[in-house]
Formats: C-alpha cells, structure tokens, sequence
C-alpha cells in the first residue's frame, strides 16, 4: 500500500478529503513566505481533527530552537520536516533535542544533489526528494517542479524515502513505476489554485498513487 503525504493542509475539507482518501502523512507549512502557511493557533485546531494512525507533520524551513518550542508548545505533532538548508548536525541536533521522527528534504537537480542523501541518511529519521527550486524561487518546494526521476531509479535508502516534485494524479503512477518508491508527497499538484486544495484531485492521486486510477 502506497503511504502518501498531503501537504500544505489549510482547510477542514481539505484535511478530510484527505483523510477520507487515506493519506498516510498531512502537512502543516509553518514557512511564512508560503502560500499554505498556516498559524500556530490554526494548526493545533486541525492537528485535533486528524484521527489517530495519520501522522501529523510540520514543515519548517531552517527553524530556530525557540521557533520549534513554540510549535510544540501548542501544536501535537508528530514528525518535523526540515526543508531549508539544515546541515547534518543541526538534523541530528534537532532530533535530539525534541525527541521527534525527522524528515530531511533534499532538493534535486542532478546527480551532485544525490551524493548528499548519504550523509542525512546517517541522522535523518526519512528524507525526502523534491525538485531543487530555481534560484529565484521564493519557496523551497511547492512550486510544481519535477526532477529526473532516472537519477535515483533502483536506489537503494538506508531509511525510509519519499518522493516529490511536480507530482500530479496523471504521472505519479509512472513515478513510482520508474523510481520504486512507496511513499510520496504532494501539494501543488492537488491544489485548483495556489494553496487550495481539491477533494477529486487529492482522491484522484491517492487512488494513482496506489496504481486504481
């Protein structure tokens, strides 16, 4: 069974399409600068409504400690997801100081970007392969972008992976065939505009994702 991650959650609906679809992992986005951020006191309301068994995942963008205790002071999540430019030892530093799963992103453009996964895989709990944004991008993910998915056909991960970057329900079959993964994660490619999610698109993923589409 294909484990998918619906991230940016902003909306009641959103989160129970999700949900009712039977995603694995939702998504808070606690970056400012996105279009799917979302308020500490927003988030602890829809982490209430996420029934047991669903992990609950807050995405950061190099975080500070006191960023990360307010989160936690309020919001009951269950995994945090570094998608800035966190080195190996603020991951494992993080890890231990909040006692939390973490899930590392790396942004991939070319075969260099793949030589990292073997340092973060040594401390990050899952890491996550996303299309390196472009360097005028204003957000680090999220922007519909996907990359060679060749590159990282029948490699072999130390820990849990999960695959993204400019996934949509019409080629995440194709995807998962080409990279064998078992996990992967979406935003923009379920959204009718930025940040708005659709209940057909997010069933219609879920269901390619798991090859019934």
């Amino acid at each position: 069974m294909m484990r998918v991650k619906i991230c940016g959650v902003t909306t009641t609906d959103s989160l129970k399409a999700a949900v009712d679809a039977g995603a694995a992992y939702i998504g808070f986005n606690f970056f400012k600068k996105s279009p799917r951020y979302l308020d500490l006191s927003s988030v602890a309301d829809l982490a209430q409504e996420v029934p047991a068994g669903v992990c609950k995942v807050g995405l950061w963008v190099n975080p500070t400690d006191e960023e990360l205790d307010a989160m936690l002071a309020v919001v009951a999540i269950d995994m945090i997801q570094l998608h800035g430019s966190e080195s190996v030892e603020r991951v494992a530093e993080i890890k231990e100081a909040y006692g939390l799963p973490v899930m590392k992103v790396i942004g991939v453009s070319g075969a260099d970007d793949i030589a990292q996964i073997n340092d973060y895989e040594q401390v990050a709990d899952q890491i996550l392969l996303d299309a390196k944004p472009p360097k005028d991008a204003v957000l680090p993910g999220g922007n519909g972008l996907a990359f060679d998915w060749n590159l990282i056909a029948k490699r072999r991960f130390a820990v849990p992976w999960m695959l993204a970057g400019g996934l949509v329900p019409d080629n995440v079959a194709e995807a998962v065939r080409l990279t064998g993964a078992q996990q992967v994660d979406v935003s923009s490619g379920v959204e009718v505009s930025v940040g708005v999610k659709d209940k057909q698109l997010i069933t219609d993923f879920i269901r390619a994702a798991n090859g019934d589409a």
